[in-house]
């Protein structure tokens, strides 16, 4: 098992009780105790979780995961998820790239591309700011502390000044009946602000945010043209999407 996917499952398994031992930790993933105490350091360097003698507790508080988290959450399927939203982008578009960990992996799909990208996050500026061919614009404004994510006026106001091709959209919370949603209301603003402002919205959602909703409504189901996410996603709201006129792909 690879790092990454122990560190979902270590999450995972501490979100259901207030304190899981080591020893049932390296039974839960497979490995040496003395690897899962190296795992347990990593996490807890993240701000995920506290160490006690011979356990873990989690420190994963509210609706929210952090980013930290969720970067080694489903991180395979996120991965397809990028490739395939890459593949649906031409060289030469202007494209908004929102923030979250799955747009992340579309960012890190994009460094041989001729592009011109407005990043909504610092995490994906990174993973493009050494793209020869990529043209980067940042949008100013506020910076959101572990989401790194840009909000505010500032923000608001540069899709008041330039239209984009493609909004590459991520979610919080996706449904049919209640559309794209987010936990941070002046984040969802700047979502909202850049799906008007572009001429296509492909929302790259995995299937752990499906029949979520959460606080802050960003758009309705029938504002997404097509709408990248895996294979689990559950078949009956895949199904609604349809109805709404979504283009769905499943990878």
């Amino acid at each position: 098992m690879d790092v990454a996917k122990r560190h979902e499952l270590i999450l995972l398994s501490l979100r259901r009780g207030q304190r899981v031992g080591v020893g049932a930790l390296a039974e839960l993933v497979g490995a040496s105790e003395m690897t899962v105490r190296r795992d347990l350091d990593v996490l807890e360097r993240d701000g995920l979780l506290r160490r006690v003698r011979g356990a873990a507790v989690s420190m994963l508080t509210g609706e929210e995961t952090p980013f930290a988290a969720r970067s080694r959450q489903r991180l395979e399927a996120k991965r397809r998820i990028g490739v395939a939203v890459a593949e649906l982008l031409d060289d030469g578009e202007t494209v908004v790239l929102d923030g979250g960990s799955t747009t992340l992996e579309v960012a890190r799909r994009l460094t041989d591309r001729r592009l011109t990208v407005l990043p909504l996050s610092l995490h994906s500026a990174d993973a493009l700011r050494t793209a020869d061919q990529v043209r980067l614009v940042l949008p100013g404004g506020d910076i959101r502390p572990g989401e790194l994510a840009f909000f505010g006026p500032l923000t608001e106001y540069a899709f008041q000044v330039m239209r984009f091709d493609t909004m590459v959209l991520g979610s919080c919370g996706l449904s049919a009946r209640n559309g794209v949603s987010a936990h941070d209301l002046a984040e969802g603003a700047v979502k909202k602000a850049a799906v008007d402002a572009s001429a296509r919205v492909i929302a790259a959602v995995d299937s752990s945010k499906f029949g979520r909703t959460a606080f802050g409504r960003v758009c309705g189901a029938q504002d997404i043209d097509v709408l990248v996410t895996d294979e689990d996603a559950p078949e009956d709201e895949v199904s609604r999407l349809r109805d709404a006129g979504v283009e769905v792909r499943l990878v």
